[in-house]
């Protein structure tokens, strides 16, 4: 496989309207990379940069120490799979598998080998015969997937590829991407709009908004320790509970509470003395047992899991407690915060010693 680097990479389309903002990446060989964001912050636009589909407006790709910048598509040696799978309807399986090969003049028994062996990775060896429209989402993903490994390309691109699958089918396709890229130690960059799917592929997450780079990290570092209240309030499901507090005399005081910081919190706040933060507490670090009234509206019963819907006071407020609660609504429980992020009013960035 092979190193890629994105050096200062910016897209702006005719109308004078940038897509991407100076993005700086360099992906390691064999490294798994996803691109996660909503929807238009320019994370597709990236992918397609990388893989030649969108002339790079500035900035430098290099693949190997080569600066494919102005190379064409089919000299880049990318591979690439799409959200709609775009499998040929009147061949087979094996001869989708083994069309771009055979458009290269491949010898017959070299792609035979290659489609086989690829179809034994990825479970499709008694389907090579049928037509895609014979497939379930799952298999056709697949067969897109094989299509790109038979070519043994430097680089795998992965555009939304479980986007149009129902929820089972994209955990076991999860899991099989999970092995692909263990099997062929394949240097991929995967984009998605679905954080479980970023916190769970990821050897490193690019966290995007409005065309910039938010934050760069491995799947933990963007959860435990985010950069801003965007990655914050993106990356983490549930989403990250957001209150406005002031600290004062080593306390963080909300209108409808007062806590105490701990020595390390007070070190860290002690700029802040008479100004208002934002506090972030994520739903699992909100457990039962403390000063903190929460009054509840809805219980969500996940298993062994619950998310306790309520209120402190004015502020809405998601608890996921352990275990199956059945607490009404109206009922008050006491809640204390375990862990607790702060983030800068003005700046939005994180607040950190």
């Amino acid at each position: 496989m092979s190193s890629l680097q994105l050096q200062h990479i910016e897209k702006t389309y005719d109308n004078k309207v940038k897509a991407v903002h100076d993005f700086n990446l360099d992906v390691k060989d064999g490294e798994l990379i996803v691109l996660v964001g909503p929807s238009g912050c320019g994370k597709s636009t990236t992918l397609r940069m990388v893989a030649g589909l969108e002339d790079i407006s500035s900035g430098k790709l290099i693949i190997d120490g080569k600066d494919v910048t102005q190379m064409p598509p089919k000299d880049r040696d990318i591979a690439m799979v799409f959200q709609n799978y775009a499998l040929y309807g009147h061949m087979t399986v094996y001869e989708n598998m083994a069309f771009s090969m055979m458009l290269r003049k491949e010898n017959k028994n070299v792609i035979h080998q290659k489609v086989l062996a690829a179809a034994e990775i990825l479970d499709l060896t008694s389907q090579l015969n049928k037509k895609p429209s014979q497939l379930s989402g799952g298999q056709r993903q697949r067969v897109a997937m094989g299509r790109t490994i038979v070519r043994t390309p430097k680089v795998f691109l992965f555009d939304e590829p479980l986007s149009n699958l129902d929820a089972k089918l994209r955990s076991a396709t999860r899991r099989e991407i999970l092995l692909l890229h263990k099997r062929l130690n394949a240097t991929i960059i995967y984009v998605t709009h679905d954080q479980i799917e970023a916190l769970t592929l990821a050897d490193r997450i690019v966290c995007m908004s409005m065309g910039h780079v938010q934050q760069i990290g491995t799947p933990l570092e963007l959860y435990d320790k985010p950069a801003n209240l965007f990655v914050a309030s993106f990356i983490g499901l549930p989403p990250m509970n957001l209150f406005d507090v002031e600290i004062r005399d080593g306390k963080a005081v909300c209108r409808d509470f007062t806590i105490d910081l701990d020595e390390e919190e007070k070190k860290t706040l002690a700029a802040y003395t008479g100004k208002t933060v934002t506090m972030g507490v994520r739903p699992e670090n909100v457990v039962p047992g403390g000063q903190i009234g929460v009054k509840v509206f809805t219980n969500e019963n996940l298993g062994y899991n619950t998310l306790v819907n309520g209120n402190v006071g004015n502020h809405k407020i998601t608890c996921k407690f352990r275990g199956w609660c059945t607490y009404k609504e109206g009922e008050e429980v006491k809640v204390s915060f375990t862990k607790k992020h702060f983030f800068d009013k003005e700046t939005t960035n994180a607040i950190r010693q």
